[in-house]
């Protein structure tokens, strides 16, 4: 089916508008305008809110998107637990331990305690949804038998902290910064650990 032009057109700016907030909320932090945004994506103002209610609205739509790329790597039914885990290891440390994902925790970390209220939709919108999803993908897993039962929820917590957690410290402090991609192996290496955990 061919999409109307239109069609299209909202499309892309509306991509092009998250890419440029990404940016920009990266390197600004909530205080980034909507006007630098807009210039950056080559779209006025006014096309902005067209597209988004609000600048948190589009704050939220950077963490929405993120976790939705990190999600598919887990849809559909079937398929080899051990496999579908690697896809989405990697994809999240991809995300939370690149340098547009941290400075986007960074932004967070700083206008979370002036605007809680961003920071929960931020939350729900990225964070717990990538979470959730996770969680659903092991519970199927474990209903059918294919990894130890446990709580779900705990377990998808378990996995998400092995994958960022002592690396993620590492790079928000730029401590041995010259290691700009995720040591090779780690994730597979630390599914398979999560894996030796819940085998039946």
């Amino acid at each position: 089916m061919v999409r109307p032009a239109a069609e299209i057109a909202h499309s892309d700016s509306r991509q092009r508008l998250i890419d440029a907030a990404l940016e920009a909320f990266g390197k600004e932090g909530y205080r980034a305008s909507i006007d630098h945004i807009a210039q950056a994506a080559g779209v006025c103002r006014q096309t902005v809110y067209n597209n988004f209610a609000s600048k948190e609205d589009l704050f939220s739509e950077v963490a929405q998107r993120a976790a939705q790329e990190i999600q598919s790597s887990l849809e559909g039914d079937g398929g080899d637990v051990r496999e579908r885990l690697l896809g989405f290891a990697t994809l999240f440390q991809q995300r939370v331990l690149s340098r547009e994902g941290l400075a986007l925790f960074r932004t967070l970390s700083a206008e979370a305690p002036r605007f809680p209220a961003l920071g929960q939709v931020f939350y729900d919108k990225g964070p717990k949804r990538t979470l959730d999803g996770l969680a659903a993908f092991l519970a199927r897993a474990m209903e059918e038998g294919r990894l130890r039962r446990d709580a779900p929820q705990f377990a998808a917590e378990l996995l998400m902290g092995m994958l960022v957690g002592f690396e993620k410290t590492r790079r928000l402090f730029c401590a041995e910064a010259a290691r700009a991609q995720v040591e090779s192996g780690r994730a597979e290496r630390i599914v398979d650990c999560f894996l030796r955990i819940y085998s039946l």
